[in-house]
């Protein structure tokens, strides 16, 4: 059984990131795709300092509905910091005899270097980089120095193909121009987010005042 593995602050979810791992899913034939909110992730603040619950909410409101998508808890139940390649290992725990795909964005893996362990994570899964609609993207070029001698590079599939017998794919995502900074940034300017994110995810941030919060009381005159 494959099963993708989807991280990040979701901050909040989007429509972008559930298209993107309906494409994944449908790529590869993954039986599953599971959301992991970070919490909080090591190598960049969060935003807005919203909290893991309420992330985990945001997620879980977003995703309910497919029997694809499920979400988990795993890093907010972690004491200290948190980082992916714990993450895979726990997860490899609990379905040892499943096959993983890590998806990530094409920034994230550019940054790959700085992550905890990287060449580790190369050697227990299969990593899916998105790009941007357009943007070309060398995984070869891309692949940190250090790490090269350790791949194969298919240029016809710009397939990386680790010793270990995972690999490295590369898979043009649909073209929704969605951000999370700009959908915070747009609730606290008061612009409407509809058909941005799932109804269920704005309903609960309205309900829940989220990101407009702070702003709105400093601004309020009892």
């Amino acid at each position: 059984m494959k099963i993708g593995v989807f991280g990040g602050t979701f901050n909040p979810i989007h429509l972008a990131h559930l298209r993107i791992a309906e494409e994944i899913r449908e790529t590869f034939a993954l039986s599953r795709v599971i959301f992991i909110p970070a919490a909080p992730p090591p190598h960049k603040p969060l935003a807005d300092d919203l909290s893991f619950a309420e992330r985990l909410k945001m997620v879980s409101l977003a995703t309910r509905g497919n029997p694809f998508f499920t979400v988990s808890d795993l890093e907010g139940r972690r004491e200290g910091k948190s980082y992916s390649i714990d993450t895979l290992h726990e997860l490899r725990e609990l379905y040892p005899r499943h096959e993983f795909f890590l998806i990530m964005g094409s920034d994230s893996f550019a940054d790959f270097r700085t992550w905890k362990e990287y060449r580790a994570i190369f050697a227990c899964c299969n990593i899916v980089v998105i790009t941007r609609p357009g943007a070309a993207l060398s995984l070869r070029d891309a692949l940190p120095d250090e790490a090269a001698r350790e791949f194969c590079y298919c240029a016809a599939t710009n397939v990386l193909s680790h010793r270990s017998g995972y690999s490295v794919y590369s898979l043009e995502g649909s073209l929704l121009d969605i951000s999370s900074t700009d959908i915070r940034s747009r609730i606290r300017r008061g612009k409407s987010i509809r058909y941005l994110v799932p109804e269920t995810v704005e309903r609960h941030i309205k309900k829940q005042r989220l990101y407009a919060y702070h702003h709105e009381s400093a601004t309020h005159t009892p």
